[in-house]
């Protein structure tokens, strides 16, 4: 179904837990990553390892991504910032939701980070997974997917990664983030899970993210890469076993 941001088509998908006990339960908002979709391998392995828990789930695609509206070469931060609140409180309105918490994957990782700042009183626990928190401070440096750039001098496009190329706005807008403001503001429980052999976001970066968090717990996955290719079964685990946000 779709619900609407600002004229834009965001397309979201809820599912319910497998075993449901009652007409009320907690919810987990999932967001995909960069270029990424809802119906990506690991976001349905997660969505479904939820539901499995006694969560409901929603999963929502960004501005330019999947079936929401937009073009790729269009979105930034800002718009997916806009974008997870707008399906925060369209949550918050369905009548059988209890809790919620936020799940991203990657620049969903990041951006759930910063919403869950934005909406600390509101958001239970956060699940960032792979959490591509490093975009804004390597926007600042000059650098982004590996590739050079005068951080003072924007070029207008930038080169496409794959067959996707965006506007400077995307740069310009990472520029100005500053990941570190949001995880000061955040005092939930936040559970990083990260493979140790990522090869888009350095395991640094988590290793990071859970010393500066207040109350965090991080799993490490050994031998796995940005998208989990390796050993899915390992995140789902550490989901089950580690979510300290679980109510039912």
């Amino acid at each position: 179904m779709f619900i609407m941001d600002d004229g834009i088509r965001l397309n979201i998908r809820l599912d319910m837990p497998l075993q449901q006990q009652n007409a009320r339960c907690p919810m987990v908002i999932v967001i995909h990553g960069f270029t990424g979709y809802m119906e990506e391998r690991h976001i349905v392995a997660v969505s479904q390892t939820f539901n499995s828990m006694g969560f409901s789930t929603l999963r929502a695609e960004m501005y330019g991504h999947g079936a929401s509206g937009g073009k790729f070469e269009n979105h930034t931060l800002y718009k997916w910032i806009s974008n997870i609140l707008t399906v925060i409180d369209y949550a918050r309105k369905l009548d059988f939701v209890t809790d919620l918490y936020l799940c991203g994957h990657s620049q969903g990782g990041l951006t759930v980070m910063l919403a869950a700042a934005m909406k600390c009183d509101v958001i239970k626990g956060v699940i960032p997974l792979s959490p591509a928190w490093m975009i804004p401070e390597e926007a600042r440096s000059g650098i982004f997917l590996g590739r050079n750039f005068d951080p003072d001098h924007i070029p207008d496009a930038l080169p496409g990664w794959g067959n996707h190329g965006l506007k400077d706005h995307y740069l310009r807008i990472a520029q100005s983030i500053h990941v570190e403001d949001a995880i000061r503001c955040y005092n939930g429980p936040v559970l990083i899970i990260h493979g140790d052999q990522d090869e888009t976001v350095p395991v640094e970066y988590g290793i990071k993210a859970a010393d500066m968090y207040r109350n965090s717990k991080l799993v490490l996955i050994p031998g796995d890469t940005h998208c989990y290719d390796h050993h899915l079964d390992q995140v789902l685990r550490a989901i089950r076993d580690n979510f300290p946000f679980r109510t039912v």
